[in-house]
């Protein structure tokens, strides 16, 4: 028997030293190989679609499963079912379930909601949509925004040879700098009103920020869609979507459920109740358990009233939305050890990025605190990713939006911008590449999409750096 425990205690040894029994999970004692199944799910939603893309569409679900078995199961053994049982409570109700449940909603309620009529994907009608979303990403989110023009989008660009430069900048505009502006916009943020920002702070700092940026894309996209409009034999002889006299939309009233949505966010961000749930050592708050059964609610009521004409015309399914929250499941999981390492500060083994955004002499860096917090926001999910440097920066709302208020910025800025650099950066993103991919565009691998980000978005994002936070 102790014969067979050898390599158990070996891997307690290794990979947990001195924490095999402690209380609480202490960051600072992990071993860096507990991010190998974190590291393993990015890879295999990097890889596996390239390398072997019937595999991965018919078990993607399985693939994930077993990356969050693989870190689950060792960390039971090594850390104990308490600490690993918390972790995972902690994971599914504080992080999880609200994320999938707005996201479910959103795409619900969006989904309900047909542009009847076929509009022509011109470069200026293409740049003014995407315009629109950006816009309307601040006050519904980047799901919401992404979920209600993806598909018109789409139907619009359906007689051109050339989409996928359409698509990319969607993802770019709609489904992530476009929510900078309000807490209702992107995760991130709505975690730092959680915590204390004003609802209108982002907005009076952020906005010339995201005028530049946005700005930027629209003109760059304008420029390449009408090179590519402009060529010949860009136009397919048959428009695969009839005329129609003209434009309106169908189940309209998913909007008033929108703002159900609105109302039911910002409740539970003012609400301030005394009434808490322990659940496993994880505090749930009344409001936020009514936010998610109300969200609930409004997903059960848009289904039942929608025609299903309209999600006939939207070719409306649950594949994205399936995906997304298989895949995010896997993350929010084995994310775990990698966010305990960080929140480990400079006794953690992510020390060194924590050291990075200090100077010389113990002032933050805004510049780094901006590409420290994008460029893992590009791969972590960019809601803990703002938290963790979010407090790295003291945590205190009130000393962030004055006398750090360009910290804050920084970091505001690095989790919505630069969650556009990967398709895993903002849930948003994988949920209109399946979406597109459903309509039939050829979207770019998750290194081809990195080739158009690389490109567009690297020098912009170092131009900013240049003009704000140097």
């Amino acid at each position: 028997m102790k014969h067979r425990c050898a390599p158990v205690v070996a891997l307690a040894a290794l990979l947990l030293p001195g924490l095999a029994r402690a209380a609480d999970l202490d960051g600072s004692q992990l071993s860096l190989l507990w991010g190998v199944p974190f590291a393993g799910v990015l890879l295999s939603i990097a890889l596996m679609p390239l390398l072997a893309p019937v595999f991965w569409h018919h078990h993607f679900g399985k693939v994930s499963a077993a990356w969050a078995l693989a870190f689950l199961v060792p960390f039971a053994v090594v850390a104990g079912p308490g600490i690993t049982g918390a972790s995972v409570v902690h994971a599914l109700l504080a992080e999880y379930i609200p994320f999938i449940v707005l996201l479910t909603a959103l795409f619900a309620v969006a989904g309900g909601i047909f542009v009847r009529g076929n509009l022509h994907g011109s470069p200026g009608l293409n740049t003014g949509l995407l315009a629109i979303g950006a816009v309307l990403a601040s006050f519904m989110g980047t799901t919401g925004a992404s979920m209600l023009l993806i598909r018109p989008l789409i139907r619009a660009n359906d007689n051109r040879k050339h989409q996928v430069h359409v698509v990319v900048f969607f993802i770019f505009i709609v489904s992530n700098a476009g929510g900078s502006l309000t807490p209702l916009g992107d995760p991130p943020l709505f975690l730092g009103f959680l915590k204390g920002v004003d609802f209108f702070w982002t907005v009076t700092h952020l906005w010339g920020h995201a005028l530049f940026l946005i700005g930027t894309l629209l003109v760059l996209f304008y420029a390449i869609d009408w090179w590519f409009y402009n060529r010949r034999e860009e136009i397919v002889p048959q428009d695969p979507t009839p005329d129609t006299p003209r434009l309106g939309f169908d189940g309209g009233f998913n909007f008033a459920l929108l703002g159900v949505v609105v109302l039911l966010v910002l409740m539970s961000g003012l609400w301030k109740s005394s009434v808490v749930f322990n659940i496993a050592g994880t505090e749930v708050g009344l409001p936020g358990v009514l936010r998610d059964v109300g969200l609930i609610i409004v997903t059960l009521v848009s289904l039942k009233l929608t025609p299903s004409s309209v999600h006939e015309s939207n070719q409306f399914n649950w594949g994205p939305m399936l995906e997304v929250a298989k895949l995010f499941a896997a993350i929010f999981l084995t994310i775990i050890p990698v966010i305990a390492m960080l929140k480990a500060g400079v006794n953690g083994p992510f020390g060194a990025v924590v050291r990075a955004v200090t100077n010389a002499d113990g002032s933050p860096n805004p510049a780094m605190y901006f590409w420290a917090t994008g460029v893992l926001s590009s791969f972590l999910d960019n809601a803990p990713t703002y938290l963790v440097f979010f407090n790295t920066a003291g945590g205190d709302p009130k000393v962030l939006m004055t006398a750090m208020a360009p910290i804050l910025v920084a970091i505001s800025a690095g989790a919505v911008f630069m969650g556009a650099n990967t398709y895993i950066g903002n849930a948003p993103n994988l949920m209109v590449k399946a979406i597109a991919e459903d309509r039939g565009v050829r979207m770019p691998s998750f290194f081809g999409y990195m080739l158009w980000s690389v490109g567009i978005l690297l020098p912009l994002f170092a131009l900013m750096t240049w003009i704000w936070f140097v």
